[in-house]
């Protein structure tokens, strides 16, 4: 039996190999349907023609350039969205030995500038938004120089883009520190300020209360005698002299008014002589007493030279 028959177009293969590729005598593949061609191209056969490519790639970089972009550009057209997804993950995983065929490849200079292109862009996104969000809180001038180099060398070579992505990275880095420090002072300030202001309002509060209390005939009689002890050294028989000549006066009321003018605890004559020691006279006892004090002592020596003219005149 002859050991090779004529196949389709004038070619002779030998019948083993004919049988062995799959193909007839007759010139078309075995068991040919269309199932078996979708199998070819289905998600699995073509992640693992890939795989096998990647593997071999590694033994010759130089026609990884070549056969790298003739398999994608027959993915692009024969592979639909779906098959494209299904062996994204696998192509993802194989990147990392690609990665080391293309560092010594022709398109590694490519590659790189790619790479620095990428981090340009993510450093000028990053500087914007800091920009907004830092904006009032600290000093932008390095942020914007930043920004404006990135915007105006987005084509130059990946040495310059390096330069200048980590000229903005230092920039937003410096611009968010001093926001943090700004956001600090201002924190500290409105502490402070409003510890200030609690003092304050507890410092009134207890004046108001001491005002409240020595308003009282009790509250003005405790102050006048702690007063002139202090300011003039009278003891307890001066007074009891005082406290017999302001009970007579006013009963120790600092609202006591006589249609005389005569006005307050030691009844001033008129009221408005008592503005030589507070403002606050018509209001104040502790103010009132004071002036009164400073009367007896003027006109009279002692509180109970002031009573005694009082006992003998009706008025002091």
């Amino acid at each position: 039996m002859d050991a090779t028959r004529r196949v389709s177009r004038g070619i002779r293969f030998p019948v083993e190999r004919a049988r062995n590729t799959g193909w007839t005598t007759r010139g078309r593949p075995e068991h040919w349907n269309p199932v078996t061609f979708s199998n070819r191209i289905s998600p699995g056969s073509i992640r693992h023609s890939f795989q096998n490519f990647t593997a071999k790639a590694v033994k010759n970089k130089r026609g990884l350039t070549v056969a790298a972009a003739a398999v994608v550009a027959v993915s692009a057209v024969v592979t639909p969205v779906v098959v494209s997804n299904a062996y994204a993950e696998p192509a993802k995983q194989a990147a990392g030995p690609l990665s080391e065929v293309v560092k010594g490849s022709p398109i590694a200079p490519m590659a790189l500038q790619h790479t620095a292109a990428q981090d340009s862009f993510d450093a000028l996104a990053v500087a914007q938004i800091t920009e907004q969000q830092v904006q009032g809180r600290a000093d932008v001038t390095q942020l914007d120089s930043a920004i404006a180099a990135l915007k105006s060398n987005y084509s130059s070579d990946s040495t310059t883009l390096h330069k200048l992505t980590v000229a903005a990275d230092n920039a937003v880095t410096t611009a968010n520190k001093a926001a943090v420090e700004h956001d600090a002072a201002v924190a500290a300030a409105q502490k402070a300020a409003a510890e200030a202001a609690a003092k304050a309002a507890a410092e009134a509060a207890a004046a108001a209360a001491a005002l409240a209390q020595v308003n009282t005939p009790d509250g003005a009689r405790s102050y006048a005698q702690s007063t002139m002890a202090s300011s003039y050294g009278w003891g307890g028989d001066q007074f009891s002299c005082l406290n017999s000549l302001w009970n007579r006066e006013s009963g120790w009321n600092y609202q006591a008014y006589n249609p005389s003018g005569a006005t307050g605890i030691p009844q001033a004559l008129p009221g408005s002589k008592m503005a030589s020691v507070g403002t606050d006279w018509a209001t104040d006892a502790a103010t009132q007493i004071k002036w009164g004090l400073g009367y007896i002592a003027g006109s009279y020596g002692t509180p109970c030279g002031a009573w005694s003219h009082s006992q003998s005149y009706n008025w002091y």
